[in-house]
């Protein structure tokens, strides 16, 4: 199914410039086509049509990843410890098991999304952790930007309105939205 995501703006990132009113025709897992709204809906009049406000951006690097999800705990809104991600002794005291750090590094992925991360910066250790990671489809990276927005690319990307993440996309997946 072929979907274009259109916003007030495109960043591309690498060389490219901005272009306002731009947009990223996906199809599958990867982009087919960058450039403006217009072109892209004459070019595909079939195809589904996502507005969002703000900028289309390649999304950020989280480069304090492995410490959000390997060294603090992502509690489950049924328990009673509040929402903020527990770490030192409050974590020492829940007797953590490899289930429990992968529910925690579940949840935590869904944190980052929702701030228009798409990566994390390596490495990871703990086996439920990377898996928490991998089936999320967050990338684990060494130090490297996001790749820019071009065609033939996988269509991973994030939309910002102002500092607030309205959307992610991961390989032509919406992971997250605001709305």
């Amino acid at each position: 199914m072929l979907t274009i995501h259109t916003a007030d703006a495109l960043a591309p990132g690498g060389e490219s410039p901005s272009l306002p009113g731009g947009a990223v025709l996906v199809e599958g897992r990867e982009i087919a086509a960058v450039g403006s709204h217009e072109e892209l809906t004459a070019a595909h009049p079939t195809a589904r049509v996502r507005r969002w406000p703000g900028v289309i951006t390649p999304g950020l690097l989280n480069p304090d990843g492995p410490e959000l999800l390997e060294h603090s705990y992502h509690p489950d809104p049924r328990e009673d410890l509040g929402s903020e991600p527990l770490t030192g002794e409050a974590l020492t005291a829940l007797g953590m098991t490899d289930a429990r750090w992968g529910a925690s590094a579940r949840r935590g992925v869904q944190r980052l999304l929702a701030q228009g991360t798409v990566a994390v910066a390596g490495p990871l250790r703990r086996p439920a952790v990377i898996d928490a990671v991998h089936r999320s489809g967050l990338r684990i990276e060494q130090g490297v930007t996001p790749m820019p927005l071009r065609p033939g690319a996988d269509a991973t990307f994030a939309i910002f309105d102002a500092a607030e993440c309205v959307a992610t996309v991961i390989r032509g997946r919406l992971l997250h939205r605001r709305r």
